[in-house]
């Protein structure tokens, strides 16, 4: 019989050479690309809650908007698409904004199987408001444009990597 404490944990610590380096064997939390993506994405979205508050949506409810001011009227298959989101994440996103008075869905006229999102005038108008949004939430987290810049294009270029190793 050993005399072990059960509230010792250093037996179950990980190994030395797994503390440190570029974390691709690490299985601690901190060395993980996918939780340091994670916490960034939760802070962002709670940095603009206060923005996206005073124009009454929420953060996905503000990305559907951002793409139809972009593009104008758009199927809804297009705007999963561009949101990269299922029907199922979409569709109640949609209902919540056409109740809001801030969209309008139709059937194409062309093409009955197909379904064309807008946004309506009250969400133009929205559209001058939010405007200040980016703005607000790089000066508040300090970000320059060029590091902006920068992270965008990191993140796509994993983004991408990242659906590219899916399809293989």
């Amino acid at each position: 019989m050993t005399n072990e404490d059960p509230t010792d944990r250093t037996s179950d610590a990980l190994p030395d050479d797994e503390r440190s380096g570029d974390g691709s064997g690490s299985l601690l939390l901190d060395d993980q690309l996918c939780f340091a993506l994670y916490a960034a994405q939760r802070a962002v979205t709670a940095a603009y809650r206060p923005l996206l508050d005073e124009l009454g949506l929420t953060y996905p409810q503000y990305l559907v908007l951002l793409v139809l001011w972009e593009r104008g009227e758009t199927s809804i298959k297009e705007l999963a698409t561009a949101l990269r989101l299922d029907y199922g994440t979409l569709s109640p996103l949609l209902k919540r904004l056409e109740a809001a008075g801030l969209v309008r869905r139709e059937r194409s006229p062309s093409d009955e199987r197909s379904v064309l999102v807008a946004v309506t005038g009250r969400a133009v108008a929205l559209r001058e408001r939010a405007r200040c949004v980016p703005g607000a939430l790089l000066t508040a987290a300090g970000l320059s444009g060029d590091e902006v810049a920068r992270l965008r294009g990191e993140l796509r270029r994993l983004a991408e990597r990242a659906e590219a190793a899916q399809r293989r």
